[in-house]
């Protein structure tokens, strides 16, 4: 099991070896052409870090650096949804931010159906808040936090067996 630098690190290659696919499936037709070179930067950054956070993610059902920083950025948008009134929307969060805690640690957050599950808001909202705009503008976002949460299940043995991770007994995905 890696600690948060070791899944850090993961995270990084894995996301970054995502930006490089996506950089090559937009040189295809010069895509890349309707952003600046300073937007281009900005993107690949904000890409990153969504692969930083989900390669952290999955230990947020347990005491570690991933959880104080979710549970941190949890708390902090709850306090902006309630001082604007949106209370509905703050306890959601609330409902949704118990989850993880109440599970066992390596059980759902350490799943393969999760790594696909957990990021799909990043698609599904855009799609239901901006439906006259492009209907899959969340994809690069989505495919970012999937690469970062697949880089923490390959870190953790979870993805393909690592020669120098020993399996636990019942443990069996």
């Amino acid at each position: 099991m890696a600690g948060y630098k070791g899944h850090l690190t993961g995270a990084v290659v894995v996301t970054g070896l995502y930006l490089a696919g996506l950089a090559a499936v937009f040189a295809v037709d010069e895509a890349y052409r309707q952003f600046s070179e300073m937007e281009m930067v900005g993107w690949a950054a904000v890409l990153m870090g969504i692969g930083l956070m989900f390669g952290l993610w999955p230990d947020v059902d347990t005491n570690s650096k991933g959880q104080n920083i979710f549970y941190w950025l949890f708390f902090l948008t709850d306090v902006a949804l309630i001082g604007g009134r949106h209370f509905r929307e703050a306890a959601y969060l609330g409902l949704f931010c118990i989850l993880p805690v109440i599970g066992k640690h390596r059980g759902w957050t350490h799943s393969k159906w999760a790594m696909l599950v957990v990021p799909a808001p990043l698609v599904l909202v855009p799609m239901l808040l901006f439906p006259d705009q492009e209907p899959l503008a969340g994809l690069p976002f989505y495919g970012a936090a999937v690469a970062g949460y697949f880089s923490h299940l390959l870190m953790d043995g979870l993805i393909v067996p690592l020669p120098w991770k020993k399996r636990r007994s019942g443990w069996s995905r």
